[in-house]
């Protein structure tokens, strides 16, 4: 299996480079994982395919402003920041352009020098370990002075940053939104419960990783990067009780089918567990948690395309990808969604 087996074509002008005024307004092709069927629809209608009983898994991450940009101490040059990864309460693990003005001892200032910062230690895949030092409450500083670090093939500027985060958004952390989770609005949600559909909450903070491109030929060979995540008490028990009364598993996002086939066992059921998930998922692999899934349309050869391909079969993604292409749905971040449905629990139909 070859990273190019996973290509398809893509006009760019079907790139949402904007979020549309109605969240819950965007299109929703339904796929059945089993036959390939599809019905188009929109996403408001996503709460007459779900049932009682069964259990809505959502990632509450919360995307940080994390691109700031500042100058060298001495020289004055100018520098660009992007935080990825918080190791200690302020210390990071960075990616900073231009690389060259970062050696170890060098030092950086941002916002007239509210935010300073000093590279540590240069790692293997040339990011850096920086301490920021400042007066006053990080949070707040950061929220005044950094940016929100949209992928890069969105080159409009969001004007409202709460459009690049779910309406359920709590645990800050992640460099990239939960994309899925973007058409949902607080009154959909609503009428989700009001259904007897579980809401449960679990988090994966999103790493740029997710944007990188599979640079190997064979599948196989491919470095999955690491994210953070949570599953707490109360979450595992709503999902097993969900699973044990017979009410299917709906992840939303490939964040929480990656966070969920992390912590459950052979049987699908889930525990109580924080730590850090590299797990690859591609076709042949047998899903243990996840029954149905809501998620936005991929980049050709990515790994999202390979996890989505494995939940029905990379022919049925495929013919359904090409069908929106032609049906001109609107792709990536601020695209429509795909809703993947099928009446058989935790089958791999590869």
């Amino acid at each position: 299996m070859t990273t190019k087996d996973f290509y398809y074509d893509l006009p760019q002008e079907l790139i949402a480079q904007t979020p549309l005024a109605d969240r819950a307004s965007s299109r929703l092709m339904v796929v059945n994982r089993e036959n390939g069927e599809i019905e188009h629809k929109h996403f408001y209608d996503i709460v007459d395919r779900l049932r009682e009983g069964d259990c809505l898994v959502m990632n509450n991450t919360r995307v940080i402003p994390a691109r700031l940009y500042g100058t060298k101490e001495g020289s004055g040059g100018k520098i660009e920041f992007l935080l990825l990864k918080r190791l200690e309460l302020d210390k990071w693990e960075v990616i900073l352009r231009p690389g060259k003005k970062a050696k170890v001892g060098s030092r950086f200032e941002f916002g007239g020098g509210l935010l300073r910062a000093e590279v540590l230690e240069i790692i293997e895949d040339g990011n850096r370990i920086v301490r920021f030092e400042y007066d006053g409450v990080w949070e707040e500083l950061l929220d005044k002075l950094g940016e929100m670090p949209l992928p890069p093939y969105i080159k409009e500027k969001l004007t409202d940053r709460e459009r690049y985060q779910t309406v359920y958004s709590k645990i800050e952390g992640s460099a990239a939104a939960p994309t899925a989770g973007l058409h949902f609005t607080k009154e959909l949600l609503e009428k989700i419960k009001e259904k007897g559909v579980e809401l449960a909450y679990l988090t994966l903070h999103v790493g740029l990783g997710t944007f990188r491109p599979v640079s190997v030929e064979n599948v196989e060979d491919h470095l999955m990067h690491t994210e953070f995540y949570q599953i707490t008490a109360e979450t595992a028990e709503k999902i097993n009780r969900a699973r044990e009364r017979g009410g299917r598993i709906i992840a939303v996002g490939t964040t929480s089918v990656r966070t969920l086939e992390t912590v459950a066992d052979e049987d699908g059921r889930l525990r109580a567990q924080t730590g850090e998930t590299s797990i690859f998922i591609y076709p042949g692999y047998k899903f243990k948690a996840v029954d149905c899934l809501i998620t936005n349309f991929h980049l050709p050869e990515s790994t999202l395309m390979m996890l989505v391909s494995a939940f029905s079969t990379k022919d049925i993604i495929f013919n359904a990808y090409k069908i929106a292409v032609r049906e001109k749905y609107r792709f990536f971040s601020f695209g429509d969604a795909m809703y993947i449905e099928g009446e058989e629990k935790n089958k791999c139909l590869n």
